[in-house]
């Protein structure tokens, strides 16, 4: 640290207009000290192996269920309306059991609730499906 002690011929009247900058050096010296001690145990992380996005196109086939939910949340399986969500789960219990067992196509409409949906999923899981898909169209190109 630096410290005046007053100049040698005794006038004493000058200010000294310089900066100290030794506390400021002295706190960013810290201050990097603890960012390199603390960034190793931020960025360690287990090795996982992720999935890898791909795009497929649909593939139609006779034993695929399609279910779609409307605007309004009715259920349809293909054509036909499915009145309530036990109907639905009775139907795909029924599915379930095939060998192989379908897969499971949903479609919603974009205006439709979450919870219509989320019934058909549920339904699907309770029932035993391994295979749900939700179908979607590709943004257009602009």
């Amino acid at each position: 640290m630096a410290m005046s002690l007053g100049s040698p011929d005794g006038d004493d009247d000058e200010m000294n207009s310089a900066i100290n900058t030794t506390p400021l050096v002295d706190v960013m010296l810290v201050l990097l000290i603890i960012f390199l001690i603390t960034i190793p145990v931020v960025t360690q992380s287990i090795e996982l192996k992720l999935p890898k996005e791909r795009n497929e196109a649909t593939q139609t086939k006779p034993e695929n269920i399609l279910l779609a939910v409307a605007r309004n949340g009715d259920i349809y399986w293909n054509t036909r309306r499915i009145p309530d969500a036990a109907t639905l789960l009775a139907e795909l219990k029924k599915e379930s059991v095939k060998v192989p067992q379908p897969e499971v196509h949903i479609r919603g409409d974009e205006a439709a609730a979450y919870e219509g949906v989320g019934r058909v999923v549920v339904a699907c899981q309770r029932a035993g499906i391994a295979k749900v898909g939700f179908i979607t169209e590709p943004p257009a190109n602009n």
